[in-house]
């Protein structure tokens, strides 16, 4: 692979592009950096401006929280200039890296933790994930358009071999040249036509060459890993399906939990049968997501329900559903429509967007109001932060007791909570 190759055919496709952008992802160099020179890597690979990926690193860190990850996981998976793999690979035995293995891991665990707290921060309201989608488009766009320009030059190992210098030491060449012959000395300066000797018989190598084998049968390519992918899908599919129809157990984490344990089974049975290893890019991916989603902000979340904005405004009883759940987007209810008369309640869950309902100005509501991470107002009380408390009570308004009687639970994994007279 040459350092400015010729542009090849055209990547055919969103898998074949991200195929490539792993061979032939940026190396991180020695000069230009500020730290680690993910953004000098990215600059040079596509030809930009580095200071451009710096700000884009800060914006991103500012609005979102994912610049910081982003760059650790830069300095993880992207090799250094003279190496021959990344921190990660060099931690799983693949090759020569300057990050130690030690190092290695703490740059996962920080990973780990800037993910966690870019998405669980208080102040969450979908930044995360937009800042997330736009420097994953990014780098896939431009390599896209530029992967065929400055394509790095791998790093080969050393094939250096000891040559014995005759003086006693050796050094490290590729090829040992033989000492030119020594001419032989005879001390009775005869003539060297009069000596007839016979000739003496070769000498015998001590250590014969062996004769040069045949190279070496590939090994055929084991089944286990693309097995046991195609059995993580169909069993993440089966389980989100079950989870929308109903099954309360398949939420998020158990979903990942699931497709964890058929990859690790897939690299159990790859370790006595040979291959599967590639599974292990998967897995590592997995055990990160399954740690984020059993923090506390989503510990409760619900796949169920669909994706968007909602806005009901029921104008019977008839009309109100008992629950309303979504997965994630920004639910509205508007209760001000209903009819007085007989009590009535109803539930609003959300998974990852912002809440909000409104109540009648004279209505007795008893409420319960929650969020995993975000704000929640209720009725004049309100709750800041992660894992708070719910918020509980009745408040029957400024007319006192009397008015239409209204049972009301709200619960969000991530968002904003607020019930409010309209």
């Amino acid at each position: 692979m040459s350092g400015a190759s010729e542009k090849p055919g055209v990547l055919n496709g969103f898998e074949e592009t991200v195929k490539d952008f792993w061979v032939s992802r940026p190396r991180r160099p020695h000069s230009g950096r500020k730290l680690a020179g993910v953004a000098a890597a990215i600059g040079r690979r596509y030809g930009i401006d580095p200071v451009v990926v710096r700000i884009a690193f800060v914006v991103t860190t500012i609005f979102g929280g994912f610049g910081v990850c982003f760059y650790l996981l830069g300095w993880l998976f992207l090799p250094g200039e003279s190496d021959e793999v990344s921190g990660f690979e060099g931690l799983i035995g693949r090759g020569r890296s300057s990050v130690s293995p030690a190092f290695a891991v703490v740059l996962m665990v920080l990973v780990v933790l800037s993910t966690g707290g870019s998405i669980s921060g208080s102040w969450f309201d979908g930044g995360g994930l937009i800042s997330f989608a736009l420097i994953a488009t990014a780098l896939y766009l431009l390599h896209r358009s530029r992967g065929h320009e400055n394509r790095p030059v791998p790093v080969a190992a050393p094939t250096s071999y000891p040559a014995f210098t005759g003086n006693g030491a050796f050094t490290m060449t590729d090829t040992a040249e033989a000492p030119p012959p020594v001419r032989g000395w005879d001390p009775l300066a005869a003539d060297p036509a009069g000596w007839d000797l016979p000739d003496s018989p070769p000498a015998q190598d001590p250590w014969p060459t062996p004769p040069p084998s045949s190279a070496p049968q590939r090994r055929p390519r084991s089944k286990i890993g693309s097995a046991t992918f195609a059995l993580a899908v169909l069993t993440a599919g089966g389980a989100v399906l079950a989870g929308l129809n109903g099954a309360t157990w398949f939420d998020a984490q158990h979903i990942v939990g699931l497709v964890l344990g058929v990859t690790g089974i897939g690299l159990v049975a790859g370790a006595f049968a040979g291959g599967g290893r590639g599974l292990i890019g998967l897995a590592v991916p997995l055990a990160i997501v399954g740690m984020v989603l059993t923090t506390s902000p989503f510990k409760n979340f619900d796949v169920r329900g669909g994706v968007g904005d909602l806005s009901p405004t029921p104008q019977s009883v008839a009309e109100l559903k008992p629950l309303y759940q979504h997965a994630a987007g920004d639910i509205r209810l508007d209760l001000t429509k209903l009819p007085a008369g007989a009590p009535y309640s109803t539930t609003v869950s959300n998974g990852a967007g912002d809440t909000t309902v409104i109540v009648p100005e004279t209505a007795d509501v008893t409420f319960e109001c929650s969020t995993g991470a975000g704000n929640a107002t209720c009725f004049g009380r309100s709750s800041d932060g992660v894992d708070q408390d719910a918020l509980t009570g009745t408040d029957n308004g400024a007319d006192g007791a009397g008015g239409q009687q209204i049972t009301l639970k709200v619960t969000n994994s991530v968002g904003s909570v607020e019930v409010r007279r309209g």
